[in-house]
C-alpha cells in the first residue's frame, strides 16, 4: 500500500490534497548567509501563513530545507499539528556552497546510509521521518561533492522508495542530474527537477519532460526571473504536448519578505498560486482536470512511497 511520509506520520496519498512540493517553512541558514531575510525562524508566522494557505484550499507542503540549511523537523511538526497542513520534510543536501562541510569527508555509501536512516528512522535525533531526498547542483556544474550527494540520494531512493527532489541553480544541469541518477539505477519518474522555470527554453523543457521526470515550476510570482505570463505559456504548452502529468507548481518562498505573515514585505505569500496563478491558467484555457493533476494528483503520485 502506497503512503506519503509526513512529519506527523504516514498518510494515504488520497489525503494529500492540493500540494506545493517545493517550499521552505522553517530554516536557519548557515553563518555564511548574511541576508537575514533568508532566516525563516518564526513558528508563529509559519502557523499564520499556513492557516491562510489552508483557507485558500491548500492541504500539503513539501519542505525542502535539508540539515545543512537549518532543518527544523520538530518545529515543522508543531506547525503541522497547529494548522492541519501536511508537511513532508527532507533528507539529503543542498548545493556545494552549503553542503561541503557535511559531505567532503564522507563516502557516497556513508551519505546514503544517513539518508536511509533519515527516511526509515528519523532526522535530527527525533522519530520524525523524512519523506523525500534532496540533491542539488551549482550553476552550470555538478561539483565532486554534489555528485556524491546525487549518487547517495540515488542509493537511498532505491533502498527506501522515497522520491528525489532537486535544486538546479538558475534551472541549469537538469538533464545532467537525470543522467547521473539514471547511472545509479533511478527511474526518472521518481525525480522532481527543481526550478525549471528559471530556464524557460522550450527545447530544454521538452528534453526534460521526455526523460519521464517531473518538472517543478516553483518560482511562481518571482517576476525578477520571468513574468508569470511566461510560466503560464510554458505550462499550457507542456500540457498540450502531453506532459500534463509531469508538472508541479510551487513558490519556493524562502524569505520573510515573501510571506505577509512576517509583516516584512507583504507578499506574495502561500495563497498566491491558488488565488492568482490557478485562475489565470483557467482563464487561458486550461481545463480543470489537468489543473487538478498539477495541483493534486501529480504531487501525490510523486511523493508516494511503495
Amino acid at each position: 500500500m502506497a503512503f506519503i511520509r509526513t512529519v506527523r506520520g504516514d498518510i494515504d496519498p488520497a489525503e494529500f490534497g492540493v500540494c506545493y512540493p517545493h517550499e521552505h517553512v522553517l530554516c536557519q541558514p548557515p553563518p555564511q548567509v548574511t541576508d537575514l531575510d533568508l532566516t525563516m525562524d518564526s513558528q508563529a508566522a509559519a502557523i499564520q501563513e499556513l492557516t491562510w494557505f489552508k483557507q485558500a484550499g491548500g492541504q500539503s507542503l513539501v519542505e525542502l530545507t535539508p540539515v545543512d540549511y537549518g532543518r527544523n523537523a520538530a518545529g515543522l511538526k508543531r506547525v503541522s499539528e497547529a494548522t492541519g497542513v501536511h508537511i513532508v520534510c527532507v533528507t539529503g543536501h543542498h548545493k556545494e556552497a552549503f553542503s561541503a562541510a557535511w559531505v567532503q569527508e564522507r563516502t557516497v555509501d556513508e551519505l546514503a546510509e544517513r539518508f536511509i536512516r533519515d527516511v526509515t528512522q528519523g532526522v535530527d535525533g527525533t522519530n520524525i521521518q523524512a519523506g523525500a531526498i534532496k540533491a542539488a547542483s551549482s550553476l552550470n556544474a555538478i561539483t565532486a561533492n554534489e555528485e556524491k550527494v546525487f549518487r547517495a540520494a540515488a542509493r537511498a531512493q532505491r533502498a527506501t522508495g522515497a522520491p528525489i527532489t532537486t535544486h538546479t541553480e538558475a534551472g541549469t544541469m537538469g538533464l545532467e542530474q537525470i543522467d547521473l541518477l539514471r547511472s545509479e539505477g533511478v527511474d526518472p519518474s521518481r525525480v522532481i527537477v527543481g526550478h525549471v522555470d528559471r530556464k524557460l527554453e522550450w527545447s530544454y523543457h521538452l528534453q526534460l519532460a521526455r526523460t519521464g521526470a517531473c518538472l517543478s515550476f516553483d518560482q511562481v510570482s518571482k517576476e525578477k526571473y520571468y513574468p508569470d505570463s511566461r510560466r503560464v505559456e510554458f505550462i499550457l504548452r507542456l500540457v498540450a504536448a502531453g506532459f500534463g502529468r509531469q508538472i508541479v507548481l510551487s513558490g519556493d518562498l524562502a524569505r520573510k519578505s515573501y510571506w505577509p505573515s512576517y509583516g516584512a514585505g507583504g507578499g506574495p505569500g502561500l495563497t498566491y498560486i491558488l488565488w492568482r496563478l490557478a485562475p489565470w491558467l483557467r482563464a487561458e484555457g486550461l481545463a480543470q482536470s489537468p489543473l487538478d493533476d498539477i495541483l493534486i494528483h501529480n504531487p501525490a503520485r510523486m511523493m508516494a512511497i511503495g
